[in-house]
């Protein structure tokens, strides 16, 4: 029993509730000027004053004390959208957009997902391990300690189900908490172009059963959108999933209004992602059903395209998330820290919101709220110490790291 005391820290944290941060909730953040906290065996043992977490010792003497010279102290930054396992960046193609190209022509030329799944089949299991692995450290660098990561560049079963075990080795072997999405349904592969409901045939009596008989994914993602996944489609595909204990994302409306966020509504999904194009009557919908919206203002960035309406949401009752959508094409974000920034100074996120968004609620969208995303007694000790003494540092120190050190389990890890 290893027992470490914090002192000397600015605590910044969301507190849990019965459900995830909603409209004036999604601001409201516990702060504990002279803070500190106990450790204990990687968990929060104690939180609140100095003279409160001193008092709770009852004699005890630490192992380990550490002076965190009155910087502000935040959960560790939980990403809750991530395509990083993947085998080669695309950067010819982020050139090609810069030129003028649309995303989905580029995708219908056989480039975008398509491309990453060349190279997915392509690389040995060693070979997409590696390359992933270096990924995660990097995103661990800027503060990311909880990650989830989707499938989606393999699109045979075999391809898969390797892109899964690859996952889930990133979970046991990396530091990083690891979150595993099966996304059979990110895009319609070649030999099914001209027969796109054949390969929905294929997803739901094969390629899910198979997933979840090896219970090596805990979420499946469904690519809602003009080109890629029909409305009856991504329902058709959804359900099935729910059938076999999955728990349900999906992409929606991120290109296009096609109704995806009225799906998510609908069906109760865990979460809904990008939302650049959702209605008022999706992000209604989602409100009434409870879903999470996992906002990507990086992906708005890097296409240059309109951020999505998060004070919108947030005045529809609907709770916020932030993530990377780190990902080889589309967006290519490794900095939970700069989308931190993005969702302050271009959505219009408070950064007490944007925190919370970064945080709990994101831990919420991947049902991991009772594990990560805030400060308090018996969650995984996770938490990074900023260059400054508020949340306020993410967007303030903007196009710098603004974190002195990161910490997974109590124990330092960047």
């Amino acid at each position: 029993m290893t027992l470490k005391l914090f002192r000397r820290a600015r605590i910044y944290t969301p507190t849990l509730g019965a459900a995830p941060a909603a409209g004036a909730e999604q601001g409201r953040i516990r702060s504990v000027e002279d803070g500190a906290f106990l450790v204990e065996d990687g968990r929060f043992a104690a939180v609140g004053s100095a003279s409160e977490v001193e008092g709770s010792l009852s004699g005890r003497t630490p192992d380990q004390e550490f002076d965190l010279g009155g910087a502000a102290v935040v959960p560790g930054l939980v990403d809750p959208h991530t395509h990083a396992c993947f085998a080669a960046r695309r950067e010819a193609e982020f050139s090609m957009r810069l030129a003028g190209r649309p995303y989905l022509d580029i995708l219908k030329a056989g480039g975008g997902i398509l491309s990453s799944v060349r190279a997915v089949r392509a690389a040995s299991e060693e070979e997409l391990f590696s390359f992933s692995r270096d990924l995660l450290r990097r995103t661990l660098h800027y503060g990311t300690t909880t990650i989830e990561i989707k499938s989606g560049y393999g699109l045979d079963l075999d391809s898969e189900l390797r892109m899964l075990r690859v996952i889930g080795r990133l979970g046991r072997e990396t530091v990083q908490t690891v979150v595993p999405t099966f996304m059979g349904a990110h895009a319609v592969p070649e030999p099914f172009k001209s027969d796109p409901d054949g390969y929905v045939r294929l997803l739901t009596e094969e390629m899910l059963p198979a997933v979840a008989e090896q219970g090596i994914a805990r979420f499946c993602d469904v690519f809602c959108e003009e080109g890629v996944f029909s409305i009856e489609q991504s329902r058709r595909i959804l359900l099935r999933a729910r059938e076999l204990g999955l728990g349900l994302k999906i992409h929606a409306d991120e290109v296009n209004d096609l109704g995806g966020a009225s799906l998510a509504g609908e069906l109760r999904t865990a979460s809904a992602e990008h939302l650049l194009a959702a209605s008022d009557e999706g992000i209604r919908a989602m409100a009434r059903g409870g879903v999470v919206a996992d906002l990507l203002p990086a992906t708005a960035y890097s296409l240059r395209k309109p951020f999505a309406r998060a004070r919108k949401m947030i005045e529809e009752g609907v709770p916020v998330a932030l993530a990377t959508d780190l990902n080889p094409g589309s967006c290519y974000c490794e900095s939970m820290a700069f989308v931190i920034s993005l969702a302050v100074m271009e959505m219009g996120l408070t950064p007490e919101e944007a925190l919370t968004g970064a945080t709990l609620n994101a831990a919420w969208s991947l049902g991991m709220q009772q594990e990560v995303g805030c400060i308090e007694r018996g969650r995984m000790a996770d938490f990074l110490v900023l260059d400054g003494e508020t949340p306020a540092t993410f967007a303030y120190l903007s196009g710098a790291r603004p974190i002195r050190s990161v910490w997974k389990l109590g124990e330092r890890v960047a």
